[in-house]
């Protein structure tokens, strides 16, 4: 979905009032400037806009309705410019992934031998995990009907219309 258009003459640059002293002039929407400005500047600018979304504290309708410590948000800040799917250039990072997996694993009571580890992977966001755990459920479907000697061509999945 697209939510911006580079069409509207009546909107092609960004006003910001509070951004700094140092933007005088309007910034071009869709253009770098012919000019840089200060970092701050640039910061300021972009929060103020961002300042017009929702409260995730306060949005009811989404999964982001949750408060997490001080401390998630340092660790998240601190790995933030970590590629997570380049497993050999961060082994420690993959590993505690695989620890949470077997975690999740067993307070769900996965059925995992002893000596097992449970199959999974960590996501970014809820939806991606929904979609993932979605795809997993198709898969042990079609693996039973398979074993059944059943078709197993058209799954049907039934969601309510918020899907």
């Amino acid at each position: 979905m697209v939510l911006s258009k580079t069409t509207s003459e009546s909107d092609v640059s960004v006003h910001s009032t509070f951004a700094s002293r140092y933007v005088r002039t309007s910034l071009p929407r869709f253009k770098m400037p012919e000019e840089s400005i200060p970092k701050e500047a640039a910061y300021q600018i972009i929060n103020d806009e961002l300042m017009l979304d929702g409260n995730p504290r306060l949005n009811l309708a989404s999964f982001v309705t949750t408060w997490m410590e001080p401390e998630c948000d340092k660790l998240i800040m601190a790995a933030i410019n970590k590629n997570y799917v380049d497993m050999d250039e961060y082994p420690v990072t993959t590993e505690l992934q695989n620890r949470c997996v077997n975690m999740i694993a067993h307070l769900f009571n996965a059925p995992l031998e002893e000596t097992e580890a449970a199959v999974g992977v960590g996501t970014v966001g809820s939806s991606e995990a929904i979609m993932l755990a979605g795809l997993a459920f198709k898969r042990k479907w079609q693996n039973r009907r398979k074993q059944e000697g059943k078709p197993f061509d058209k799954p049907n999945i039934v969601t309510g219309a918020n899907v």
